[in-house]
């Protein structure tokens, strides 16, 4: 078995705690859904935030969900001019028999551009 990474991001629409965790929410379940992924072969989530993004820690969002038991990291984006703002990136690793090209990764709403060109991502622009 081996660690493997699934990457996700979508974009919150306010900076209030409200919106950082149902965006978080979303993207999270989105993930473990399309992925069909077991909490217990999670090994660690990191997440991290655009600058404009600091009203909550989006892994307390995983927590609320029943997440627990794993190392779940909170980081701020780097703040590359011209990037896209308001997004919030996650990165789930987790032990699996699957192949890199088995995993899809997931862009919701403004995220969606971001892997425009992936074949390897399931984008949508509504959550």
């Amino acid at each position: 078995m081996k660690c493997r990474g699934i990457r996700g991001a979508t974009t919150v629409d306010a900076n209030t705690k409200e919106c950082i965790y149902a965006s978080t929410k979303a993207l999270l379940r989105e993930m473990i859904k399309a992925n069909d992924i077991d909490k217990d072969d999670m090994a660690s989530i990191i997440f991290t935030a655009t600058e404009d993004l600091n009203a909550a820690f989006p892994a307390k969002a995983a927590r609320e969900m029943g997440i627990s038991n794993i190392p779940l990291l909170c980081s701020r984006e780097i703040d590359v001019p011209n990037s896209l703002q308001s997004c919030l990136r996650i990165l789930i690793l987790f032990n699996t028999n699957r192949k890199p090209d088995e995993i899809k990764h997931i862009y919701l709403k403004g995220a969606a551009d971001l892997r425009s060109n992936d074949n390897d991502c399931i984008k949508a622009t509504e959550e």
